[in-house]
């Protein structure tokens, strides 16, 4: 499976970007897809996630700013971002994995295939 992010790019402070990641390959139909972030000096940070079920699971800071969709038929997932804050600055990247549980979404050694990333830079 590739992953390819887009949508990134510079927006100010409680300004909006959508992050989408295309797929290809026969097997992302039987994955869950998650977002991931890392900023300079920080670890990587799970943002949300979202099973084959239709299931989402955002992490707390993101929680009422950020949506997850998806489109398995499409190969797609999408990253909604509203509200955004200087501390949303960083490389977003996409992730699919095996996953059929909702407790696991966040833990990143259950994903076989990464994006190359997307800058989101958010300006005070």
């Amino acid at each position: 499976v590739d992953l390819v992010e887009t949508g990134g790019g510079l927006v100010q402070a409680g300004g909006s970007l959508r992050l989408s990641c295309a797929a290809s390959g026969r097997t992302f139909g039987g994955y869950a897809m998650a977002w991931f972030r890392l900023a300079p000096g920080k670890e990587r940070e799970f943002v949300g996630g979202r099973l084959l079920s239709g299931e989402t699971v955002l992490s707390d800071s993101v929680k009422g700013r950020f949506t997850i969709s998806g489109d398995t038929s499409k190969k797609t997932a999408s990253l909604q971002m509203n509200s955004l804050d200087p501390e949303d600055t960083a490389v977003y990247y996409c992730a699919v994995g095996p996953l059929y549980e909702s407790r696991l979404l966040n833990q990143v050694q259950y994903y076989d295939y990464w994006g190359q990333g997307t800058q989101v830079t958010v300006s005070s």
